[in-house]
């Protein structure tokens, strides 16, 4: 495991923490000496989760936009409108199609159109904060799953196509890195002092899976076959958060990516990461950063004074 560095007076907004990597990495910071706000959807456990890692629970539903907007303007209030980090993590996986309460695919709008609408209501709070040695920072989560992915702008909740939940997820981890290039992108034009980085967890043990069968209704013999499969190859999760732990404290420029650095990026300490041809397409990244701000009504920042 890394070497901690000292994060004594910082603030870090950790996503999904009532397991996993998020509560993980939650932990962590904690015993770094920072002060975390810890998002959790369910209140119970949320509440439970703080309490064991020292954190502050902030109650925030990703796939509610009035939720998201209810949790930034808390955040930025809690902390005087500064945060040091933002590390994006929660979200969903697989399962049946289901939608947000605002109508969006519910992977998509999870992983994606949530994440997106919390980091520009939180960004004026993220540009008050950091020093040059070391800047506040958004750690956008993507995975391996990208890689086979492509994002159709023109039908992203599938209601036209036959609905896939593997290409879905992906669709939504290839989003993520979409988004965190543009951010960089808008970051470095604007001039604000605030990186955007990404990063992935290779194979590593999390509920995500789990749970995705769970909203499916259990799953069946398959469902337990894969989870069996899954136990198998992945990493315990306190390796697992490597990569996202280097990229929210480590020396990183923006536009960085990182995961794990073993064979075909499943294992090993934090490294430089491949980006499929998709998630390196600025045109993409480009619409996908005008659909967004479409569909989540949020003007993005930065951005404004570009527009003005």
């Amino acid at each position: 495991m890394q070497s901690s560095p000292d994060l004594s007076g910082r603030t870090v907004v950790v996503t999904g923490t009532t397991s996993g990597l998020g509560r993980a990495l939650a932990a962590r910071f904690v015993r770094a000496g920072a002060r975390v706000q810890m998002t959790a959807r369910d209140e119970v456990r949320g509440r439970a989760a703080a309490r064991e890692a020292g954190g502050e629970l902030v109650l925030l539903d990703l796939a509610d936009l009035a939720s998201v907007r209810a949790a930034a303007a808390e955040i930025r209030e809690r902390t005087g409108d500064r945060v040091d980090v933002l590390v994006n993590n929660a979200g969903v996986a697989m399962g049946p199609r289901a939608e947000t309460a605002d109508g969006f695919e519910l992977q998509i709008g999870t992983n994606h159109l949530g994440p997106a609408a919390l980091t520009w209501l939180l960004l004026p709070a993220l540009r008050g904060a950091g020093d040059p040695e070391c800047p506040a920072r958004v750690v956008s989560t993507s995975s391996l799953g990208h890689r086979s992915a492509r994002l159709d702008l023109e039908d992203l909740h599938w209601r036209r196509r036959r609905y896939s939940p593997l290409l879905a997820y992906g669709a939504s981890k290839l989003a993520n890195l979409l988004f965190a290039a543009e951010l960089d992108r808008w970051l470095r034009m604007t001039g604000d002092p605030v990186l955007s980085v990404a990063a992935h967890p290779g194979m590593t043990a999390s509920s995500l899976l789990a749970n995705g069968f769970r909203r499916a209704g259990g799953g069946g013999l398959r469902a337990r076959a894969l989870l069996a499969a899954e136990r198998l190859v992945v990493q315990p999760v306190e390796d697992g958060i490597a990569a996202q732990w280097a990229a929210a404290t480590g020396p990183v420029h923006g536009g960085d990516y990182l995961g794990p650095s073993g064979p075909a990026e499943a294992h090993g300490p934090a490294g430089s990461a491949r980006r499929s041809a998709a998630a390196q397409d600025p045109v993409l990244a480009g619409r996908l950063w005008q659909v967004t701000a479409a569909a989540t009504g949020i003007t993005p920042d930065p951005g404004r004074r570009l527009d003005a």
